[in-house]
């Protein structure tokens, strides 16, 4: 089954890293984000990879000139300014007729991809996506006059399942992506949920997402202590 990585966007909350190099290059425990993603679905049989490139994705091209290792990976230029929905729409003939995997190349995560397939296939709805409820940031009180009534750690959000960036996609989606300028996460996912066309596969276990420097530092002391 083939694997579809978006890897074009600019990145600009992590303009640390990405005046230099492509947000999916930058390292995190001594390897790009991009190659953890790719190693988790290996660790499932799924070798096949089509990453769509965009800013600066002569460096992605680059690396792996070097080192395409196990994977069968095929490197596909989606446009500069092309948004998500539009790069996946630019992978139409690659990816033919059959049912894939997609993710974003900017977060990790332990989802058992085995188990997602078959939760989809179960389903039989034409988007599968992986919902997980990220810690919250802060603790939370409750003050009652300067007296603290309620004090609760931080923990995973209330009821607040967002969309963890794991699919599985049927081909007939991307027929709800009009053009380059497409989001994604905005029309064609509204569309199929209203259709009752998309389902969530609930993930209660690690997930994190590198949007910020602050996002980068936490995974790097994750994977340096705990490994992935």
């Amino acid at each position: 089954m083939k694997v579809v990585i978006l890897a074009g966007g600019l990145g600009t909350r992590l303009s640390e890293y990405t005046k230099i190099i492509p947000k999916p290059m930058v390292k995190v425990a001594g390897k790009p984000i991009l190659i953890h993603i790719m190693n988790h679905y290996y660790k499932y049989g799924f070798k096949d990879f089509y990453i769509a490139l965009g800013y600066k994705g002569e460096i992605i091209k680059k690396y792996f000139k070097k080192d395409r290792n196990k994977w069968n990976v095929n490197l596909i230029y989606t446009g500069q300014k092309t948004m998500t929905g539009g790069r996946l729409k630019r992978l139409k003939r690659f990816i033919g007729k059959e049912t894939f995997m997609m993710t974003y190349g900017d977060g990790l995560s332990d989802i058992d991809i085995k188990k997602l397939l078959s939760f989809h296939k179960k389903n039989k709805k034409t988007v599968t996506l992986t919902a997980v409820r990220p810690p919250a940031r802060f603790g939370a009180l409750k003050i009652k006059g300067n007296k603290v009534s309620y004090f609760k750690e931080k923990s995973k959000v209330d009821e607040g399942w967002i969309n963890g960036g794991y699919f599985v996609m049927e081909p007939k989606f991307l027929d709800y992506i009009k053009n380059d300028g497409t989001f994604l996460e905005k029309e064609p996912l509204e569309k199929i949920a209203n259709k009752g066309q998309l389902c969530a596969f609930k993930h209660n276990g690690f997930w994190q997402c590198m949007d910020t420097k602050r996002d980068k530092d936490k995974l790097e002391l994750i994977l340096r202590n705990f490994g992935k």
